[in-house]
């Protein structure tokens, strides 16, 4: 469910037919894409001036966002915050503009409906794909972004019932098996139950 200012993780179909451009650092690509992120800005401010959001308008902004990896865009409602990942334009021009109409399309849907809880890929964002001229919008991508894997480096074993899990960071705190204290205390904390930690090793 869509909650307010919440980052939301949004990606696209690959359009064919478009030229690759040659491999460059991501700071190599924002340097050359320079102002476009005001371009991108404007054209969301016109798109929405036709739409008569007007207050939306007063508020859209698009930026480049260099920590992002495998996503190829963020929305951010109600601020009017739209995120792109600089490696899209490596993959195309054509991307980058699906994206932020994709992204721009969200802020839409929300802006519509403030108060009521819609489905981010729902009917109300499938209108305004369409009003922003990307009818048959997809919610997926099979773009070539690069993901990332973090490294579990914590075990947790439960001294009574045997269970185990990993975890990336490490807990703070004590904590124990839920699933003993809840037979033994209806879910109030035991430190009977109490986990025991292991680093695992590099």
């Amino acid at each position: 469910m869509f909650r307010p200012s919440r980052q939301m993780k949004f990606s696209f179909l690959e359009s064919p037919g478009d030229s690759v451009a040659p491999a460059e650092t991501v700071l190599e690509v924002c340097s050359r894409l320079m102002g476009q992120d005001k371009k991108f800005t404007d054209i969301c401010v016109d798109l929405l001036r036709e739409l008569e959001l007007d207050e939306l308008a007063d508020r859209v902004s698009v930026e480049w966002n260099t920590r992002m990896r495998s996503c190829a865009g963020r929305a951010f409602w109600p601020t009017g915050l739209i995120q792109v990942n600089p490696r899209l334009p490596q993959i195309s021009d054509t991307e980058v503009k699906q994206t932020v109409l994709h992204e721009l399309a969200h802020l839409i849907a929300y802006e519509r409906h403030p108060n009521r809880s819609i489905k981010s890929h729902g009917r109300e964002w499938q209108r305004a794909c369409a009003d922003v001229g990307i009818p048959g919008e997809k919610a997926t991508h099979e773009l070539s972004l690069p993901t990332r894997t973090l490294r579990r480096k914590w075990r947790y074993d439960c001294p009574r019932c045997a269970k185990s899990f990993e975890r990336v960071r490490r807990f703070k705190g004590e904590v124990a098996c839920y699933d003993c204290c809840l037979k033994a205390t209806g879910g109030r904390y035991d430190d009977t139950f109490r986990l025991n930690e292991i680093r695992l090793a590099p």
